[in-house]
Parts: structure tokens; C-alpha cells; sequence
């Protein structure tokens, strides 16, 4: 398959305000056309942002998104050639169809009514 991994850190129906403090993430497959193959939601025995980054390089996962990233977590993904899109705040569904459309960037709001 071509395309990409994402992986979102959540909480509850929006995207986590902080990577460190999630435990929830909704992993997909976008194919090259932005058309979303597979989505799960995955949830770890604990809030760990080494935990996370240890999924992210051990399925394969190209990006990821979430609210915060701490500087360490930041640098160290990106050291190992993950895209980060961090800053983003709104609902999983709005952040996930930027994201298959290569739209998503760092800092966008997307509740409803504040997208931009």
C-alpha cells in the first residue's frame, strides 16, 4: 500500500490538547489519494509519551498529530522521520479529513465555527 500512517492522540471525540497526557489514539492508513483505508482507535495502560513513541516507531506511523508535544518528544520524532503536526485543537473527524486532503497543519483550530 501506498500513502501514509497517522496516528492522532485523542480524548474523547477531539484531538489531545497534550501528547504527554494522552492515552487514547486513533491510528490510520490514508492512501495517496486521501482516501482513509483503516482507522482504530488504540488506548495504552497509561499516560506515557515514551509509550506513544515507541507505537509510533514500531507500527510504522509517518505522522503524527496532536495538541502540545513537549520539546523532547518533538525533536526525537522528528529525529526519526516523523512528520509532527502539533498545535492542533477541534474534533477528531475535521482534523482527520485535513489530514487525508494534505491540508492539516500545525496550529489549525477546528471547532466548529473556528476552523482556519
Amino acid at each position: 500500500m501506498t500513502g501514509h500512517r497517522a496516528l492522532i492522540a485523542i480524548r474523547g471525540n477531539e484531538v489531545a490538547w497534550r501528547f504527554d497526557r494522552t492515552a487514547e489514539a486513533l491510528v490510520c492508513d490514508i492512501a495517496e489519494d486521501g482516501t482513509v483505508r483503516s482507522r482504530s482507535e488504540i488506548i495504552f495502560a497509561r499516560q506515557s509519551p515514551e509509550d506513544l513513541c515507541d507505537y509510533v516507531l514500531a507500527h510504522g506511523i509517518d505522522t503524527v498529530v496532536a495538541g502540545a508535544v513537549e520539546e523532547e518528544y518533538y525533536h526525537y520524532l522528528r529525529y526519526k522521520r516523523v512528520d509532527v503536526i502539533d498545535n492542533v485543537a477541534g474534533e477528531i473527524e475535521p482534523a482527520l479529513a485535513r489530514l487525508a486532503a494534505g491540508r492539516l497543519a500545525s496550529g489549525d483550530i477546528l471547532f466548529p465555527g473556528k476552523e482556519g
